[in-house]
């Protein structure tokens, strides 16, 4: 009993704020946070890049093709947040999985001291 009490007051909160949503809508709502975060991330990173390449840059300016360096950058972009993209799938789906488990371990419990109750 004492055990069910701690699991509610800590991790059981968490789990029962995950299943409140449809398993698609959480990861869904997780992935797009995630993206969000590297594409953010990413932006402070090529920012950096710029910044600490600023004088290479300025002076091969005119000579590089920009388009293609664009379109390097875009692609670089889109394998790191595709990478990122399933590793927060398969993330999120396993944390969603074990805290449905987890709450029907619980479940499981509560009904057991419940019956146990009503002898």
């Amino acid at each position: 009993m004492t055990r069910m009490a701690s699991y509610e007051e800590h991790e059981g909160k968490k789990d029962i704020a995950i299943i409140h949503y449809f398993r698609s809508d959480y990861i869904g709502f997780q992935i797009l946070k995630s993206i969000i975060a590297v594409t953010i991330s990413f932006l402070a990173l090529f920012g950096v890049y710029v910044f600490y390449n600023f004088e290479e840059i300025m002076q091969e300016i005119y000579k590089m093709d920009l388009l293609d360096f664009g379109k390097s950058v875009m692609i670089l972009y889109l394998c790191v947040a595709g990478a990122y993209g399933v590793v927060a799938y398969v993330v999120f789906a396993c944390r969603y999985s074990r805290a449905r488990k987890s709450l029907k371990h619980y479940y499981d419990n509560l009904k057991k001291l419940s019956g146990m109750h009503n002898k």
